[in-house]
């Protein structure tokens, strides 16, 4: 059986796991099975400490992940740990932490159930990330009419070869020529669009490792609490600042628990906030970057010399 110690080091390196997107199901299943097998026999300060992730799991759902199967890993989890735990106080947030996700599977649940009617049609809305959203639905990209137009076709010259009347054949035929004509113009209005947008922009490469260990990191005393207030959080997580926290500063002066950020940098590269990215190793996206700057200000500087000209023939 592992030691206490082990247990520790492994329940702080699955609470570090939570920040990922991709591993958060996987940590939250690993959790429930240490609480189930380790929980009774713990020490009170090992208690804590799964208490400690469990609320933990439950801080990050209320503030980051909203998909359906997330929120099923963290069910499974409360009731297990409600199950185990003595105290009253803990018993009774983890009651809340249950109802909590089965209020929002059924919320999730019903929001499908509105995608599909006739009102929620009607109306554009759609369902966006367990979301329904108020405004209607962007328009799909070209390339994705283009299939949908080249799929349709496809079907409707099917049904017109297999056709045994020759009526219904000919008609067949005449929509499968007015689909395939939909695609020619279609195609018509994406060829200005591809030619004027031919670079993609590449994907941010990690920050610089000089870069992220030059940024300041601060401990919070009580001299910065009381300056700050007792309602000051972290942006990312949205828990309160405590005694002791380690917060980081980005070069926009918004800063972040330690632990919350380094797993963001990791993916993204950038400020959760203001999405300024931080400097890289990498010479040619940096010099990338330095020509879209550019060419954004040629485009602005054409755009008001075309603005002023038409001032002047007012």
């Amino acid at each position: 059986m592992a030691s206490e110690d082990d247990l520790r080091e492994k329940l702080q390196d699955l609470q570090k796991q939570l920040g990922k997107k991709q591993m958060f199901e996987e940590a939250v299943s690993s959790i429930k099975s240490l609480i189930k097998k380790n929980y009774t026999s713990a020490s009170p300060s090992l208690r804590n400490l799964f208490y400690s992730v469990v609320c933990r799991v439950s801080t990050i759902l209320k503030t980051r992940y909203i998909a359906p199967g997330f929120w099923v890993a963290g069910l499974g989890l409360f009731m297990e740990a409600e199950r185990l735990v003595s105290q009253s106080s803990e018993r009774g947030h983890l009651r809340s932490c249950i109802a909590q996700a089965q209020e929002q599977l059924r919320e999730i649940e019903n929001q499908s159930e509105v995608l599909d009617s006739p009102q929620n049609r009607a109306s554009g809305g759609f369902l966006f990330e367990g979301h329904l959203t108020v405004d209607p639905q962007p328009p799909q990209p070209e390339w994705l009419v283009q299939s949908n137009l080249l799929t349709r076709a496809a079907a409707t010259l099917f049904t017109a070869e297999s056709s045994q009347a020759h009526i219904e054949s000919t008609n067949t035929s005449e929509s499968a020529a007015n689909i395939i004509q939909e695609l020619v113009d279609s195609l018509d209005n994406a060829l200005p669009l591809i030619l004027e947008n031919d670079r993609v922009a590449p994907r941010a490469p990690p920050a610089s490792k000089e870069v992220v260990a030059n940024l300041p990191i601060t401990t919070i005393t009580e001299e910065i609490l009381a300056k700050v207030g007792p309602d000051a959080e972290c942006s990312f997580c949205k828990e309160n600042l405590v005694l002791g926290d380690k917060m980081q500063e980005l070069p926009c002066k918004h800063a972040f628990h330690l632990s919350c950020l380094k797993p963001w940098l990791d993916e993204h590269n950038s400020c959760p906030i203001c999405r300024r990215e931080l400097q890289t190793d990498d010479h040619a996206y940096e010099s990338w970057k330095e020509r879209e700057k550019e060419a954004e200000e040629e485009r602005r500087g054409a755009a008001n010399a075309i603005r002023g000209g038409e001032y002047m023939y007012v």
